[in-house]
């Protein structure tokens, strides 16, 4: 188990940029597949990035290479740089963990992983 929590969330005018971390604490880090999801008001949880130990990261087809996941091994922490924030992108961003190995297609489906932050809020106003 990991305990997951986020930081770097932040209201920013659109067109701007926010990089979301999240630390985590526990044991075998390295081995865990790790997303970021963002949930708004009145809307499902939805994936946004993810990569697991293979290197391979995924991304959420609308964003369109606006975001980009990475992870630090030593420190136990892994990243989400957001830029060209559009007012579309408001919502809380949740990181999450699993140590399962996690199919491609699989990744970034909130039902995949066991191990959630509390959350961060982001804010994009035009």
């Amino acid at each position: 188990q990991l305990q997951l929590m986020e930081s770097g969330g932040a209201s920013v005018q659109a067109g701007g940029s926010l990089t979301l971390s999240c630390s985590a604490s526990g044991d075998g880090f390295s081995k865990y597949c790790m997303g970021w999801f963002r949930q708004a008001p009145g809307k499902e949880r939805e994936g946004v990035a993810a990569i697991c130990r293979d290197g391979e990261t995924h991304y959420l087809n609308s964003m369109n290479g606006r975001f980009t996941i990475s992870r630090d091994n030593a420190p136990n922490t892994f990243h989400l740089q957001m830029n060209t924030l559009e007012p579309g992108d408001t919502a809380m961003y949740y990181c999450a963990a699993d140590p399962k190995f996690i199919d491609i297609w699989r990744r970034l489906l909130p039902s995949s992983y066991s191990n959630w932050g509390q959350g961060t809020q982001v804010t994009v106003s035009s």
